[in-house]
């Protein structure tokens, strides 16, 4: 017997295409994920790469870190390549070439339609091993050399980077004042951060008046950088590393192999952890009109550079409830990922690029694969599920005359039938895009497309049967009638 889905129809807030960000760091000896992804050989970006990141469609791009933004000096990537300066990778390891830069985080948005985010060196974030490194050097930077920045790729007569071959300006309207400062205990304080973020939003804005800037305001800092510099921000950002908060949890290394229901039950609770700390963000900021802006988030497994619970698809499924989750705080969450986006080794990546180049592409992982299902499905205005039955976690959309639905089954064995309802609206015809796999399947570079969406029609458009352990988006066209909520 089928239970019921109803959906009201009236939209409750406007829902950000920000929510599906992808962050881009090079992590040099960790994981070989900007570098590898340009290829040296023809100086551009690897097409398996651009052809994965456009079945990703990513609405934005976060670069050039994470903590690398920490002591990276931009004009160092600028200009002819023979001349760029390398530079160490202070916290990742080895050297990094600097290949690839301004120009070429511009290009690789532009070919596959994301917004480009620019996170800048804000002081080495208050930490000297960072600033003065002991090789010799001054990594840190500051207002100055980001205002520089914002002019270089936004003023429409700059002389540099008309010289250096882009004659138009590149409008990156988004910037990013310090990452992570707030867990650099080596590093600023809260008011030190607070007071040099108002300095450099001011000069950055004197620049180009028309950037959107973020602030960082985690761990207890939200309420005194918006006292101090909160006027001249417009989101703030925190980041969420989280496992599944249950004690004994097997998300780690490989021991997930040993009991898939256990295993199961871990990944299905972890999104309580991005509902808490999403709570703790809302009271931080409650009051004002700020945004959040969640940069950076993923799971948090030791094992990470090697753990393949996350290749699997039963964290497809748990990563689509968390996006659920985004959606459902969509009023005051307008930036967030689920990813590291790409590299060769992480499994907290969106997209992994095999090496040595050739003979493999890059393929999306299973958080790749329910971020671009969910990105290419979804409305424009949050809508109220009033009724879901249980076992089916579901959050609904709508543009114009399309309601979408995005529906994770969280059961393991059981599949759910239900009938759909939108209020006082008759249901014209409907649209299915269906992942469905055995939870401990996985994802890798034999079987890329092993978690590749199907289409199905819908005969009956007020009817379906979500299968066990599945996400699915469906678009329903409705006509809306004169009838209320309650009938």
């Amino acid at each position: 017997m089928s239970e019921f889905v109803r959906v009201n129809p009236q939209p409750k807030f406007r829902l950000s295409p920000y929510l599906f960000m992808q962050f881009m760091e090079p992590l040099g000896t960790t994981d070989g994920s900007v570098e590898a992804g340009w290829d040296f050989g023809c100086d551009g970006w690897r097409e398996d790469l651009i052809e994965a990141t456009r079945e990703l469609a990513p609405s934005l791009i976060r670069w050039p870190g994470g903590i690398l933004s920490s002591y990276y000096r931009w004009k160092e990537g600028v200009g002819p390549r023979k001349r760029r300066v390398p530079m160490h990778n202070l916290l990742w390891g080895g050297i990094e070439t600097n290949q690839v830069g301004t120009h070429e985080f511009i290009d690789f948005c532009r070919q596959v339609g994301a917004e480009p985010l620019i996170a800048i060196n804000f002081e080495a974030d208050g930490k000297p091993a960072w600033s003065h490194p002991a090789r010799g050097g001054v990594r840190g930077a500051g207002p100055n050399e980001a205002a520089e920045w914002v002019s270089y790729c936004n003023h429409p007569d700059n002389i540099r980077r008309a010289g250096n071959g882009a004659p138009d300006p590149f409008n990156v309207r988004l910037w990013q004042i310090g990452n992570e400062t707030s867990y650099n205990k080596d590093g600023f304080d809260c008011e030190k951060a607070a007071r040099r973020t108002l300095a450099f939003a001011r000069v950055m804005r004197e620049a180009d008046p028309k950037i959107r800037l973020i602030g960082w305001g985690d761990s207890g800092w939200a309420e005194r950088m918006l006292e101090v510099a909160g006027h001249e921000l417009q989101y703030l950002a925190f980041h969420h590393h989280f496992n599944s908060g249950l004690e004994d949890s097997p998300l780690q290394w490989n021991d997930f192999r040993t009991d898939p229901a256990e295993t199961w039950r871990h990944l299905m609770n972890a999104y309580h952890s991005t509902e808490a700390r999403l709570q703790e963000m809302r009271q931080a900021v409650a009051g004002s009109i700020i945004a959040l802006a969640l940069t950076e988030s993923h799971f948090g497994l030791r094992g990470r550079n090697r753990c393949d619970v996350l290749a699997t698809w039963a964290a497809g499924v748990a990563y689509a409830r968390i996006l659920n989750v985004h959606a459902r705080n969509g009023d005051i969450l307008k930036i967030a990922t689920l990813a590291d986006f790409c590299g060769t080794r992480w499994m907290t990546n969106a997209i992994i690029i095999p090496t040595p180049q050739g003979g493999y592409k890059a393929y999306l992982m299973p958080v790749g694969s329910v971020m671009a299902l969910y990105r290419r499905h979804s409305g424009e205005a949050a809508l109220e599920v009033v009724e879901t039955p249980p076992g089916l976690d579901i959050t609904a959309s709508r543009r114009e005359d399309v309601v979408y639905l995005h529906v994770v089954n969280t059961s393991q064995t059981q599949s759910v039938p239900v009938e759909l309802q939108v209020a006082g609206c008759r249901l014209v015809a409907g649209c299915v895009y269906e992942i469905a796999a055995d939870p401990m399947s996985e994802v890798d570079q034999g079987s890329p497309d092993v978690f590749k969406p199907v289409m199905r029609s819908m005969s009956v458009p007020t009817q379906w049967v979500f299968p066990a352990a599945s996400v699915t988006a469906i678009e329903l066209h409705i006509a809306e009638e004169d009838h209320d909520l309650g009938s």
